[in-house]
């Protein structure tokens, strides 16, 4: 297997605080692979080191076989990298923030008319392309940060939580172009704090308090948690949840609906027949059962979050 990026150890600090701690990753080119964590969680840094944006206290970093930062600069032109606000000019025109990113790539200028042309039509925004880029919703602005950030076909992709302040029409709508992107080729790294947008990836880590704490399809995580999961229906939930929540072996509780979810240690082989048995209170007309885990399930069990 090929990887775009790989990295070793690698490290950041900002004074006595460790933004990211000891980051190993391997991604295999042509994939779409996720950073899924909060605010915090040490994404942006570990894109920024990546990019050779910043510069790592310690560990390696090797991306599309080139070695940063000592060769940052031939990396340029091979890869794309869009923020997590819009940073293109509000007043300029689609067309003319096209133009000016085009050039800034050294794009032949004989081509750039033509790759503008099919970047608009692609992402649907042709009939817009004379209006100011300040008057786009946000889901247009989005779209055209993609296009700016794929008009010199790069290699590899950087999308540090590209969706944030669009709706779910339009974030469904930018995954579907991510899926052409990758399907032609281009490999893509993306951070998230949707559940829904990291279980679309290929490959996905959970970043927490700058550390990786797992590693692998979210189909393989969702199968190997270390945790099962109950959920319980009935009267008096929010009682109940305070209830549980003192029941040894109980990892989380959290209301979703007219239900709780309940993770319980996978140790526990009968959890269904232990929480019964574990908690006062459980009235007969409370109904129990083991479900399948979601990647909220992993997030939780893999960072120790929240009751």
């Amino acid at each position: 297997m090929q990887f775009a990026i790989e990295a070793h150890g690698l490290t950041r600090r900002f004074g006595t605080y460790t933004a990211v701690d000891k980051l190993d990753l391997c991604i295999p080119r042509g994939s779409i692979y996720g950073f899924l964590g909060p605010n915090g969680s040490g994404k942006s840094t570990s894109i920024r080191l990546l990019t050779g944006l910043l510069t790592p206290d310690a560990g390696t970093i090797n991306i599309l076989g080139l070695d940063l930062p000592r060769q940052t600069e031939l990396l340029r032109t091979r890869i794309g990298y869009m923020t997590q606000r819009f940073s293109l000019f509000s007043d300029l025109t689609l067309i003319e923030n096209l133009q000016f990113i085009a050039r800034i790539y050294s794009l032949n200028r004989k081509l750039i008319k033509s790759r503008i042309a099919e970047l608009l039509e692609r992402y649907d925004l042709a009939d817009r392309g004379h209006l100011l880029a300040d008057s786009l919703s946000g889901g247009q602005k989005q779209r055209l940060a993609l296009a700016a950030a794929t008009i010199h076909q790069p290699e590899l992709l950087f999308l540090d939580e590209p969706t944030s302040a669009v709706d779910p029409e339009n974030r469904r709508d930018f995954w579907e172009k991510l899926f052409d992107l990758s399907d032609a080729g281009t490999t893509i790294l993306v951070s998230t704090h949707y559940m829904d947008e990291a279980e679309r990836c290929h490959y996905l880590a959970i970043m927490y308090a700058g550390v990786k704490r797992a590693d692998d399809t979210p189909q393989n995580l969702m199968n190997n948690m270390g945790a099962n999961v109950v959920e319980i229906s009935g009267p008096g939930l929010r009682q109940l949840k305070q209830l549980l929540l003192s029941v040894p072996h109980v990892m989380s509780v959290a209301q979703q609906g007219v239900q709780l979810r309940v993770l319980m240690d996978k140790a526990m082989a009968e959890p269904v027949a232990y929480i019964r048995s574990a908690t006062p209170g459980l009235q007969p007309q409370h109904q129990l059962a083991v479900v399948r885990p979601s990647l909220e399930d992993v997030f939780v069990t893999s960072t120790g979050g929240g009751h």
